[in-house]
């Protein structure tokens, strides 16, 4: 069947009847972290609550004010989840999230629009795309696609929403020989009901399940943000669509504020002041690594020089590196020296070296590891590693102070 969601897709409010109610689980994912919610599947007589499909997602909105939290379809019927129950044979006032709905009607009938000219004007094939939560992609059957070729397609798309092309929605009966000449990717297995069919007026006629909007005019305009490398000699263009493009400009234009107070210049010189900062930096950074590498030597030497030196040798470095560290131990040598040396964060996440007489660290650093929840690789008397509990150094010093007094007693 088609539900009144795909009959008129501008209705925002709708009465209908609560066929059944059963209860249900939903698993859902909130910034990353994976939860299941207890509530209610809910089968209407009836909704303008569309069920995802067609690569548009679901509409959110509310029964009896109640949220609905998803809308799946199985066969003719459409699922909606909420968390309270319904009364079977009650009546349910349907509210649809319209801010939602008209967005993901403007993004699926521009892709439409998009997926039409570029098969027509270069032989490109849709294959599939996706309705995202900020930007959209089209996956074109071609390798590749040139920045002319975006050009040309966006002024064309665009240029067929300034003549106010209608868009019109037809049910055709499924052995109807029409259905065969529509472009399609085909039924679903479980598809219930007639053939509802898309037209863009004198540009596209298309098989589609999802809501549209009954003239381009409504699209607003298109934006081709890119033309990326797909899978398997595919391309996937990114683009907006309408109140999408409003606020893209929005926040572009807030960035561009930010960076004229931040550089301290016009907007069309930003980029070659940010690649003069770039230059400075790495300038600097080649100078501090040099730095780094005279007081790593120095700190070796200073430690060599000294006639009543220990037989450990330790150093923690906040701004070092793993080239410091390595500098340091190859100055001083590990035959007879333990080195233990660290950089970053004191009491967070950094690098650490172990290096001494070979039998002691091998045998030491599983456990020096697993004090600084770290992990590395070596062999021969010499480890590396990335350790999350920098803090714990000095219960690392303390256990190779105790190795290394053992090991002196036992030579006496």
């Amino acid at each position: 069947m088609a539900f009144q969601c795909q009959k008129d897709s501008f209705m925002k409010e709708f009465v209908t009847t609560v066929i059944s109610c059963n209860t249900a689980e939903l698993k859902v994912d909130t910034n990353g972290k994976k939860k299941t919610i207890k509530g209610y599947n809910v089968i209407l007589k009836d909704t303008v609550l569309f069920p995802e499909g067609g690569g548009q997602p679901d509409d959110r909105g509310s029964i009896n004010d109640i949220p609905v939290l998803r809308v799946t379809r199985q066969g003719p019927d459409a699922i909606h989840f909420v968390e309270a129950p319904l009364e079977p044979g009650s009546e349910a006032r349907l509210m649809v999230d319209w801010e939602r709905r008209f967005d993901h009607m403007q993004q699926h009938t521009g892709q439409h629009l998009i997926t039409a000219l570029a098969d027509l004007k270069f032989g490109f094939r849709t294959t599939s795309w996706e309705l995202g939560r900020l930007r959209s992609s089209i996956e074109l059957d071609t390798p590749s696609v040139t920045t002319q070729q975006i050009e040309v397609l966006e002024k064309d798309v665009n240029e067929k929403i300034q003549d106010h092309v209608a868009v019109n929605v037809r049910l055709l009966s499924v052995d109807d020989p029409e259905v065969e000449k529509v472009r399609s990717r085909g039924l679903p297995d479980d598809h219930a009901g007639p053939v509802r069919i898309i037209d863009i007026e004198g540009i596209d006629t298309n098989m589609c399940c999802g809501t549209h909007l009954p003239n381009l005019s409504y699209l607003q305009a298109i934006k081709i943000l890119s033309a990326e490398k797909g899978k398997k000699n595919k391309t996937n263009l990114i683009f907006l669509v309408g109140n999408r493009v409003l606020k893209y400009v929005e926040r572009s234009c807030a960035l561009e504020k930010s960076l004229t107070s931040l550089l301290k210049c016009g907007p069309e010189e930003h980029v070659e002041a940010v690649d003069r900062l770039q230059k400075s930096v790495k300038l600097l950074q080649k100078g501090n690594l040099n730095l780094l590498r005279d007081l790593a030597v120095l700190v070796a030497q200073n430690f060599k020089n000294n006639p009543h030196r220990h037989k450990i040798f330790t150093l923690h470095r906040k701004d070092g590196d793993n080239e410091f560290m390595n500098i340091i131990a190859n100055e001083i040598g590990a035959e007879e020296t333990v080195i233990f040396l660290s950089v970053g964060d004191e009491k967070g996440a950094g690098m650490f070296l172990l290096a001494g007489p070979e039998e002691m660290i091998d045998r030491l650093w599983p456990r020096v590891a697993e004090i600084l929840d770290g992990k590395g690789a070596g062999k021969r008397g010499r480890y590396q590693g990335k350790a999350n509990k920098m803090s714990k150094r000095t219960e690392v010093e303390a256990l190779l102070r105790e190795q290394v007094t053992s090991s002196c007693a036992e030579e006496e």
